[in-house]
């Protein structure tokens, strides 16, 4: 995709607003509930369904769900996930009864090209302990961590370490875990870890997973149920200009 303003802007405002994010210490005995989030779509639908859950902490159990639906305002562009993804992430955020002491996301954090991804755009706007747990490397490069669960060999991004590569169960593949905000590199693992529960995603993202592709089975059915008087998303209108309410904002 051509690198219209719009990109040129959100590529800046990624680098102002990493310089922001933090690495503080995460002790795991100061943690009760951690959330997890996740959105599911349908190719070629700017339909975004998101999913917060959250779980305590040290049973995994799961303690509440929140579910939202609404348009995408952002097309899917590579290393630009978080515009199309963090403004009903933080609707969905915004419903819980519960605060949550952590976010873990199932996305990256500091592995990516400007050191921002979804993990650090979430973590900051919410001023919260967040932590990238992605399935794929995202062109970061690694070594192959040893078969324990535990075992980890360093993420690296240009090489820069970003990240590291975790097992998190014998006999599957590693995991990608990075910083998002307010949290140090081995502290995160180290949540990943207690919240595995003996599969290889952490719960809190895992359930998040589960329930944003019910939301959006549930969402395509209750329309088709509609017929004529389904919902018709409207043509995703792109590029934008500065003074539109996308537009890419520091403080949000």
């Amino acid at each position: 995709m051509t690198a219209t303003p719009a990109v040129q802007a959100a590529w800046a405002d990624q680098t102002a607003r990493a310089a922001r994010i933090r690495h503080d210490p995460l002790p795991l005995a100061g943690l009760r509930y951690v959330a997890g989030a996740d959105t599911s779509s349908r190719r070629g639908l700017h339909i975004l369904h998101a999913a917060i859950t959250v779980v305590r902490l040290p049973d995994l159990a799961l303690v509440e769900v929140v579910t939202l639906t609404q348009p995408a305002t952002w097309p899917y562009i590579p290393g630009l996930l978080s515009y199309r993804e963090a403004p009903v992430l933080l609707a969905a955020f915004a419903q819980l009864k519960h605060r949550p002491d952590a976010l873990i996301v199932d996305g990256h954090g500091l592995c990516h090209p400007r050191r921002f991804g979804l993990a650090c755009h979430l973590g900051l706007a919410l001023d919260l302990p967040a932590i990238g747990c992605a399935k794929r490397p995202f062109g970061a490069t690694y070594a192959e961590p040893g078969p324990a669960p535990g075992d980890r060999a360093p993420l690296l991004l240009d090489e820069a370490p970003v990240g590291l590569a975790l097992r998190t169960r014998r006999g599957s593949a590693p995991v990608f875990v990075s910083v998002g905000h307010r949290a140090a590199l081995d502290d995160a693992a180290a949540l990943v870890l207690a919240c595995a529960g003996g599969y290889r995603l952490p719960a809190p993202t895992r359930l998040a997973h589960v329930e944003a592709n019910a939301q959006r089975r549930a969402w395509a059915a209750e329309q088709a149920a509609l017929g004529d008087a389904a919902v018709r998303p409207a043509p995703l209108a792109w590029p934008i200009e500065p003074g539109d309410d996308r537009w890419p904002n520091p403080t949000c």
